[in-house]
């Protein structure tokens, strides 16, 4: 059965934890990445540790992606999202592939800062996944050998300047703003068993307790198995690496339609863009300051729960 695993600050040092409901038992060993944990222990290991009399509540809870770790990100995985997004889920046969900074990482109760420059800000809940074997080359994975290569899963918020991302054509600078992407609250060790449970997560977001997205991972276009054999033709991934696999529909950015979009191709660039700005200037699902954001992913049964993220958007200093 899978298990939760913290990382948390307790007397200003880092240290790692086994989660059983509000108790953390302590795992011994100075493990400084994600990496190295995933490398260094065992499920059965940590299920036998000793509960301490240690709760969350006497500690401070810290990313469980330490910053060492790539930041990898599907985007347009969902079919309705794809669908809203003027794409035909069925014809898009490859991913869309980028990165987040490894800088926006970090703790899922964090506040997110809205940059000044930034008007359109946007949410994206997301299922990430946590590498447990380095891969360097082309690789067979099947729904069978999953096991060998995830490790975990955890709740990721891709947050994203819509001003910047769009009409920059800057995915990376967009998403990458420092805070941009709270990790947690804990990682879900999984064994063998488990790995059905990746077709059946249902994710939700709310915000100001006004439910946004609300969708499942039987809806993922490409699931783990196709996109890890496809980034495994690309590049190197190490232990404790993070994917986010894509966000459902729901988001504030606003779409037009195909027809729509290639009239706007014909526009002048200034113009265009123009025209873009105004359309989302009248969404008023973009995050405002003083906005409260809440995820979770869980299945039905409980047996995974990943836990609730709760961030609240802040203005920059």
């Amino acid at each position: 059965m899978a298990i939760n695993i913290v990382r948390y600050e307790q007397q200003n040092q880092p240290h790692w934890g086994v989660l059983h409901g509000q108790q953390i038992a302590p795992i011994a060993g100075n493990y400084a990445t994600t990496g190295e944990l995933i490398r260094g222990v065992t499920i059965s290991e940590l299920k036998a540790l000793p509960v301490s009399g240690l709760s969350l509540a006497d500690v401070t809870l810290l990313s469980p992606v330490t910053r060492n770790q790539q930041f990898v990100c599907q985007g347009a995985n969902y079919r309705q999202h794809m669908i809203e997004s003027g794409m035909n889920p069925d014809a898009k046969n490859f991913n869309m592939i980028f990165t987040k900074a490894q800088s926006c990482i970090c703790p899922a109760d964090s506040d997110v800062i809205k940059p000044s420059i930034v008007k359109f800000l946007d949410y994206e809940i997301e299922l990430g996944l946590i590498m447990r074997r380095e891969v360097t080359g082309k690789v067979a994975v099947t729904e069978q050998n999953l096991h060998e290569f995830i490790a975990a899963l955890v709740i990721v918020n891709d947050y994203s300047a819509r001003d910047i991302q769009i009409p920059q054509m800057q995915f990376y600078k967009g998403k990458s703003f420092r805070t941009f992407g709270p990790v947690g609250p804990w990682l879900c060790l999984l064994e063998p068993q488990d790995m059905p449970y990746l077709k059946r997560l249902q994710l939700r977001l709310s915000v100001n307790g006004q439910v946004r997205q609300n969708d499942n991972t039987a809806n993922l276009v490409h699931g783990p198995v196709a996109t890890l054999n496809e980034l495994a033709g690309v590049q190197d991934l190490q232990p404790g690496d993070l994917i986010a696999t894509g966000t459902p529909a729901g988001c504030a950015l606003s779409i037009p339609s195909p027809a729509k979009m290639r009239i706007a191709a014909l526009l002048p660039e200034a113009k265009k863009w123009a025209l873009f700005l105004k359309v989302q200037s009248k969404r008023t699902q973009y995050l405002q300051v003083g906005d409260k954001v809440e995820t979770s992913i869980r299945s039905t049964d409980g047996v995974i729960d990943l836990g609730v993220q709760h961030n609240r958007i802040v203005a920059e200093a």
